[in-house]
């Protein structure tokens, strides 16, 4: 009987693992540094605005390199796709914010509504990016 996990099968998790945990942590701070109010402090502060805002970025990034690390056929081609899928979201975050350009100073202000805006946007375009990403 075969073993169920060997070491090279959990050495390629842990590979694709980190190049899909180190380009979320690289979109995320991306994104921090591309919005105008300060997220992590909104977030410590109980800004639930902050907190569902940014939320939806991190779901809304993590869909598409799910797709990303599903469909790729080496390291690389994950890292590609997963810089891709990035860049796509962050064009989804600025059009959102021409579509509402008081988004972040509402956000700032707690306001729920904007928060769940900035989420759901992230959150479709995620999913319309993951399934664009099919082999």
């Amino acid at each position: 009987m075969d073993a169920p996990i060997t070491a090279h099968s959990f050495l390629n998790f842990l590979a694709y693992a980190g190049i899909g945990i180190g380009v979320l942590i690289a979109a995320a701070v991306a994104v921090l540094l591309i919005t105008p109010h300060r997220e992590l402090s909104l977030i410590r502060e109980g800004n639930t605005a902050a907190a569902t805002a940014f939320s939806g970025t991190l779901i809304g990034l993590a869909l598409p390199l799910h797709s990303a690390i599903s469909n790729s056929v080496s390291l690389i081609d994950a890292a590609i796709w997963g810089a891709v899928s990035v860049i796509v979201q962050l064009f989804a975050f600025l059009l959102a914010r021409l579509v509402a350009p008081k988004l972040s100073q509402q956000i700032t202000l707690n306001q729920t509504a904007a928060g769940i805006f900035s989420a759901g946007v992230s959150i479709s375009v995620g999913l319309i990016n993951a399934a664009a990403m099919t082999p």
